[in-house]
């Protein structure tokens, strides 16, 4: 964070999908991997657990494994990730506000 808080979160929150799997957790207490994969859409499964990788690495994410038969896996936002939702919905009113703008034209 040595040059701008705000460099050092974008950071944190690149990439394509990141951003919109946070908000589908935010929209769920706790879900699969696959409810998640359906979720999000267009992403392979591959991609997905990487970003939940590295979300989890960062504290945004928590992952709890299930030891039963069939063996399962649930995802949530940490008390971190769930500080972004203000956020997240702000961002979401300013899309809309873009969006509206755009269509005007």
């Amino acid at each position: 964070m040595k040059d701008c808080p705000v460099k050092y979160a974008l950071t944190v929150l690149s990439g394509k999908w990141k951003l919109y799997i946070i908000y589908v957790l935010s929209q769920e207490k706790t879900i699969r991997f696959n409810e998640l994969q359906r979720k999000v859409g267009d992403i392979s499964a591959i991609m997905l657990s990487k970003n939940l990788q590295e979300l989890e690495k960062d504290g945004i994410v928590m992952r709890k494994q299930f030891e039963e038969i069939p063996p399962h896996v649930e995802y949530s936002l940490s008390k971190l990730g769930q500080n972004l939702t203000p956020a997240l919905e702000s961002l979401g009113k300013w899309g809309t506000e873009v969006y509206l703008h755009q269509t005007q034209q």
